[in-house]
């Protein structure tokens, strides 16, 4: 059986076509490029109400790589002390300069029932809170990198403690 000499064109012109995106969509990474590295550095209250709570979360992107990472956005899951507490997106452009870092600044949506569970969770450990953050930092020449860092916050001293109250003998006065 024999191709007809216009498919056989239309078939090679589809395959080069189908080649050429592929290595497009390619073009930018370089192979041996290395994840970036996401961590938090603060956590600050935005705005809410009693169901659900805002904060602003920075967050610091370490470049390892010897080129430039164009960031078009972000998703992203915090956890603390193992239970889910927020999570976010953000659709803010960044780009985080070869060898280098730079600190993101994002969103994180909490409900009513995460924050209680948290504040509970605090009240018991006092000193340190174990973070994971977990997400995808979404680029334009990369595709994007998946990111699951953890880390451990430290707390205010005596943060999650009863006031103390000094003890006096009683007084009477007549």
């Amino acid at each position: 059986m024999t191709i007809a000499p216009g498919r056989r064109r239309f078939a090679g012109l589809l395959a080069t076509g189908l080649g050429l995106t592929a290595l497009g969509g390619c073009g930018g990474f370089q192979l041996g490029m290395k994840k970036p590295e996401v961590a938090v550095v603060d956590i600050r209250p935005l705005d809410g109400n009693l169901l659900e709570q805002r904060f602003v979360l920075s967050l610091r992107v370490t470049n390892p790589n010897s080129v430039e990472i164009p960031i078009e956005g972000l998703t992203f899951r915090l956890d603390l002390n193992g239970q889910q507490f927020a999570t976010g997106v953000s659709n803010k452009p960044v780009v985080i300069p070869r060898l280098g870092d730079g600190v993101v600044e994002v969103t994180a949506t909490t409900g009513l029932a995460s924050l209680l569970r948290q504040f509970r969770e605090l009240a018991k450990l006092r000193d340190k809170a174990e973070y994971r953050l977990r997400g995808r930092l979404v680029t334009g020449n990369f595709g994007g990198f998946d990111f699951d860092e953890t880390g451990e916050v430290g707390l205010p001293k005596g943060f999650g403690e009863a006031p103390r109250r000094e003890s006096r003998p009683p007084v009477e006065k007549f």
